[in-house]
């Protein structure tokens, strides 16, 4: 029986994606205060791509909002190439971003980005740019990951975004990453879906870099790892102490978990950790509340419920003692707005 011929449109359209999976020329909207080395590493590892022999080579270039110079966070200023102007479709499109995005991607960016969406170029955000996607709306039902530092207020503001600890997640038409080093990360695994892995590897090289995996987009921030910590039965405490933050759990039970007693659990805390884990659980509860209260426009106490602490006040009295200030100045202080 004869083959039935191919429809040149189902090609087509497996091209596209793949392209769309693997751009070739960027659109870098900066964020004012945005990591440099988030974006240096993405463009220096397509400029050494492009030096490396990629074919057709990569291309990109720089957008600020207004078409103004914006700063970095490090203070250096940057003058873009263009304003926002009209998005290209052969062209994915990153937001790089650091800290108070919530507070500085403007409407203008947010309508620009679903414009761009709209018409089916990849989008994506280095650092903190998944919050200006998902207040775009563009990440809703979407796996996405961001900063550790923006995970709390991120997860409380956009409940309706999967929100995965990896390194960085890239689907066909959207991709994230958690921080500076990611960004390289992300890019050396677009070079490796156009150009292959050998490509992709004499860049990492080039940049004496040595990436856990090219397609490392699943690997998850470990407590160990972001710790330094090589007691596998500590490690999983404070992993356990992380996912139970409006739910604290008593240290006799943490524990017991792990097959300790409360004293080896103490002795452990206090060796690697220099703090009990009393203490140490507090601080955790008491950074996500300043998180919360810097990235979202909880109430105090919603914040206080949020982070385990069934009182106000001791919710206060708690904060003083760990910030030298209420959580209420916090709430009112530079870069923060209060809620409306």
């Amino acid at each position: 029986m004869p083959r039935p011929a191919s429809d040149p449109r189902s090609e087509t359209d497996a091209a596209s994606r793949s392209d769309r999976a693997t751009p070739r020329r960027f659109a870098f909207v900066l964020v004012e205060g945005f990591p440099l080395l988030s974006f240096a590493s993405a463009v220096d590892t397509l400029r050494i791509a492009n030096r490396l022999g990629a074919s057709p080579p990569y291309g990109w270039r720089v957008l600020t909002e207004t078409g103004a110079p914006v700063r970095a966070a490090c203070g250096t200023q940057l003058a873009p190439d263009a304003g926002l102007g009209e998005p290209l479709r052969d062209e994915a499109v990153a937001v790089v971003s650091g800290a108070d995005v919530q507070h500085r991607a403007g409407r203008a960016l947010l309508a620009w980005l679903r414009l761009a969406a709209r018409m089916v170029a990849p989008v994506g955000g280095l650092c903190t740019g998944a919050w200006a996607l998902a207040q775009a709306g563009l990440l809703d039902g979407r796996t996405a990951t961001i900063h550790w530092e923006n995970r709390d207020g991120f997860r409380e503001a956009f409940g309706e975004v999967r929100l995965s600890g990896a390194r960085h997640v890239a689907e066909a038409d959207r991709f994230t990453t958690a921080g500076c080093s990611s960004a390289l990360d992300l890019m050396l695994g677009f070079v490796a879906g156009r150009h292959g892995e050998a490509l992709a590897a004499a860049v990492a090289d080039q940049l004496i870099h040595n990436p856990l995996r090219i397609d490392s987009a699943d690997h998850e921030f470990s407590a160990a790892a972001r710790l330094g910590l090589r007691h596998p039965r500590l490690a999983k405490v404070i992993e356990t102490m992380e996912a139970h933050l409006e739910d604290p759990v008593s240290p006799a039970v943490l524990a017991r978990e792990v097959g300790l007693s409360t004293r080896q659990l103490e002795r452990l805390f206090r060796r690697h950790l220099n703090r009990s884990p009393k203490r140490y659980y507090m601080e955790l509860r008491l950074r996500k509340a300043r998180h919360l209260l810097a990235q979202t426009d909880m109430s105090v106490i919603h914040v206080a419920l949020a982070c385990g602490f069934a009182s106000p006040s001791h919710f206060s009295r708690c904060y003083r003692a760990q910030f030298q200030t209420t959580p209420y100045r916090d709430r009112a202080g530079p870069g923060r707005r209060l809620p409306s």
